[in-house]
């Protein structure tokens, strides 16, 4: 287990046609440290935001693809970790997804 804070678990929202659609359902995708547990997950988002309460949590590992660089050298793109997190019926929407 990481010793992360939680401040340091989520890094950024995931904002894709498919993730909007789970927003009508309470649930939020996050790109998450790849190390971060689904505890630690979730206590960073009851921290971050007011009046949320975590219901589930499921993560997903993105693995990185093969690019073409210049040179002789191939690369390939940056892991990821991805959690989408439900709320409970009686929860708070997060307001940083509202409007969008």
């Amino acid at each position: 287990m990481a010793d992360l804070k939680y401040y340091d678990v989520i890094f950024k929202p995931l904002m894709t046609e498919k993730s909007m659609n789970l927003l009508e359902e309470k649930a939020y995708s996050f790109y998450v440290h790849p190390k971060a547990t689904k505890t630690q997950i979730k206590e960073a988002v009851e921290r971050l935001f007011n009046n949320v309460t975590v219901e589930s949590v499921n993560t997903m590992n993105v693995h990185p693809k093969k690019r073409q660089r210049r040179g002789s050298k191939p690369g390939e793109t940056a892991r990821r970790k991805k959690a989408i997190v439900k709320l409970t019926p009686s929860s708070s929407p997060i307001e940083y997804f509202e409007g969008i």
